[in-house]
């Protein structure tokens, strides 16, 4: 009998079924705060007085996922980017929501580099899905929902003037 490692892999089904249960947690939260699966492709903003709008951009729908992105209309002093924003992949068949990144224009690749080790994408993707959980919580907390969303039509006219984030 061939051994192919001399230790077993440890892939912490613990950790991983963990975060299989932030994807599913995160999917309740969206779904039930914003409903995206109903929305058609465009901008919408989520206003509650409280001078943080949310903006929620449906990039793309197909039968089975929805495409996302999620932030407030604040702007990065530095870079110019709404922050905090995440990127979002809802996963309708498996009622499942995934952050696929937080930061504006920046990919796995641009923030862990090429070819990072399984752990360090792990890693990652554990704190971005734990973040996304808690921002969903927050933003019910805060009475955003699909009550308070609207569709901007015309993005530069309505949307709100943009503050600074730091």
């Amino acid at each position: 009998m061939t051994t192919v490692a001399d230790k077993p892999l440890k892939l912490f089904p613990g950790r991983f079924a963990y975060l299989m249960g932030l994807y599913a947690e995160n999917y309740q939260r969206l779904v039930r705060l914003f409903a995206p699966q109903r929305l058609r492709p465009g901008v919408y903003l989520s206003s509650i007085d409280d001078g943080l709008d949310v903006r929620l951009d449906l990039i793309e729908q197909h039968r089975y996922t929805v495409e996302l992105r999620l932030n407030y209309c604040l702007r990065e002093s530095g870079s110019g980017e709404l922050a905090p924003s995440a990127w979002l992949r809802l996963y309708q068949d498996a009622h499942l929501a995934e952050a696929t990144h937080c930061h504006p224009g920046r990919h796995l690749i641009d923030v862990l580099g090429p070819y990072p080790p399984a752990q360090t994408v792990f890693q990652h993707r554990l704190r971005m899905n734990a973040f996304l959980t808690r921002w969903l919580e927050y933003l019910g907390e805060q009475g955003h929902s699909v009550g308070s969303l609207r569709r901007v039509t015309d993005d530069a006219a309505e949307l709100p003037p943009q503050r600074n984030a730091g």
